[in-house]
């Protein structure tokens, strides 16, 4: 009776064995990304689901942009955006306004500065798999030296939508460097 016991615990112990590793607490979603089981306090708006499946070329349009605001080239720059623009500024205004005057807008803006240097901090490519849209965001410093010889800079955290290569969207974020 004892080798009986002593047999069926072993057995019962190594029945009683699991391999298998623990499984994390997500579940799959259509795309395969992986979907939180946590209980969120906020539902997003606009998307959550998001990948870096954004062309390198894209990429460059949105660096040559901030290039060509450096260098003073606002035809270079006109040729980064879409026919129709919509702005949000750091001053809080928002506006849609065509290529052509926005950047009739921004050289007036322009040509009060003798020099802008950007020290492009960072960028990550943002595709939204909901919407479709591909969005470039940046971070970087920049130094402005005006015509009458002030210095302001400041840092800036920007979000650009891009659609067929072009921005269509600009939206600036701002915090002053002091």
């Amino acid at each position: 009776m004892k080798k009986f016991l002593l047999c069926f615990s072993i057995t019962a112990f190594l029945l009683s064995c699991n391999n298998e590793k623990e499984k994390p607490a997500t579940t799959g979603t259509a795309d395969n990304s992986p979907k939180s089981t946590v209980d969120l306090p906020y539902t997003a708006s606009y998307s959550s689901s998001w990948s870096t499946d954004v062309s390198d070329a894209d990429l460059k349009t949105v660096l040559m942009s901030y290039k060509y605001w450096a260098d003073g080239d606002i035809t270079g720059l006109a040729g980064t955006m879409a026919d129709t623009i919509s702005v949000d500024m750091s001053s809080g205004d928002h506006f849609v306004k065509s290529n052509a005057d926005l950047m009739k807008f921004w050289s007036t803006y322009r040509d009060s500065l003798s020099s802008v240097v950007i020290d492009m901090e960072g960028w990550h490519k943002m595709y939204s798999t909901d919407k479709k849209e591909g969005h470039i965001v940046t971070w970087y410093k920049e130094t402005d030296t005006y015509k009458t010889g002030k210095v302001d800079s400041a840092y800036y955290h920007d979000i650009n939508r891009l659609v067929n290569g072009k921005i269509v969207w600009y939206a600036q974020y701002k915090r002053p460097a002091k």
